[in-house]
């Protein structure tokens, strides 16, 4: 028979054997961020939020009668656009035509008569030095002269008249620009100069007027003074690239109400993206940085001692880098020192970070085993 004891540590060895081992200690995981890389670019320097912009014609002209009468025709259809000389209406020339035959009458009938006075009064001025005639019946024939002299005068100027208002029948567009919607049809009569018949506005080239702070006078006077500012404009559901122009107008006095100063840009709009009373978003450039290095904006953290960056090391841990970043345009920033193109920036899961821990870069591709 075994001795107890020997028994029990046999069962404790055999027991021990059984027991599974123990797993290998787990190596620490790095802290899950998203980063992007520094890159050198040209970048511009944009006033900052920007800008909106209301967009204007260039020219707005109101179409009124210069004559009244019925409106015989109409040459367009609305929102058409139209060329500077382009018929729009006529109006009922015949009345026009009626006045100007009559003024041509008149002036012939009064014309002859003046003949007939000059040739009278030829003869009377002979007669009256010869003393043949009195200074009464020579004054007469001199003033009969004189009134049908000025008769003749007036006709020509009623001639030119009707005339003018014949023309005034044909009513044309004086600059290039959209119809707007038709404020009289064919057969209404119209009234001179009370009634509008259409507005036209010109929309290529258009203008875009806008407010910036006006801190930002000086930076946009002096760069104004070496080249073109350029802007563009876009805006919701906008189709292609947008829209580019220049300021062509700076306002002579700051807005003491608001602090801003009114500008105004200039663009070609021969695609019509821009249209009357609309409004846009504008990217003001004043100068373009030269490569310059940039990260998205999100990478910088504020802190007591200034602006930093977390950059990640080639052994997937991070450094706290401070930095002195410039301008900021579309969420991207310009870094001038302590950041260079190439290096890789922490752009978010910074709060859960410290200098040296080890991180794991959730946007590059997982390594493949």
């Amino acid at each position: 028979m075994k001795h107890p004891i020997l028994a029990l540590l046999a069962l404790a060895v055999a027991a021990a054997g059984c027991s599974p081992a123990k797993p290998p200690a787990k190596t620490a995981a790095g802290v899950p961020v998203l980063s992007a890389v520094a890159v050198a670019k040209n970048m511009p320097v944009q006033i900052e939020p920007p800008p909106v912009g209301h967009v204007q014609p260039i020219q707005t002209v109101t179409i009124r009668p210069q004559i009244g009468g019925s409106i015989s025709r109409v040459h367009f259809t609305e929102g058409q656009e139209v060329k500077a000389g382009d018929p729009l209406f006529t109006i009922d020339p015949r009345p026009a035509q009626a006045a100007l035959e009559l003024a041509q009458a008149n002036w012939q009938r009064d014309t002859a008569q003046l003949k007939n006075a000059q040739i009278q009064y030829d003869r009377e001025q002979k007669l009256y030095e010869q003393k043949l005639i009195s200074q009464d019946e020579y004054d007469t024939s001199r003033a009969t002269l004189d009134g049908l002299t000025g008769t003749v005068a007036a006709d020509r100027a009623a001639i030119t008249n009707a005339a003018l208002n014949l023309e005034y029948t044909d009513i044309r567009s004086p600059i290039d620009g959209v119809t707007g919607s038709l404020q009289f049809h064919e057969g209404n009569v119209v009234k001179a100069p009370d009634d509008v018949l259409l507005t036209v506005n010109q929309i290529h080239p258009i203008y875009v007027a806008f407010a910036v702070p006006e801190k930002y006078l000086p930076e946009i006077w002096r760069q104004s003074q070496n080249h073109a500012l350029t802007v563009a404009a876009s805006y919701e559901n906008l189709i292609g690239d947008p829209p580019q122009g220049t300021v062509t107008f700076i306002d002579n006095t700051v807005d003491a109400a608001t602090g801003t100063i009114q500008l105004r840009a200039t663009f070609p709009n021969g695609d019509r993206k821009l249209w009357p009373g609309q409004f846009v978003q504008l990217a003001l450039k004043l100068d373009v940085l030269t490569n310059a290095v940039v990260v998205p904006a999100q990478a910088v953290q504020a802190g007591q001692a200034g602006p930093s960056v977390f950059v990640v090391k080639a052994d997937q841990t991070v450094a706290q880098r401070p930095v002195t970043n410039g301008v900021t345009v579309l969420n991207e920033t310009v870094i001038t020192a302590g950041v260079a193109a190439g290096e890789r920036v922490v752009t978010d899961g910074q709060l859960r970070l410290t200098p040296g821990a080890k991180v794991e870069d959730q946007s590059q591709p997982a390594a493949q085993p």
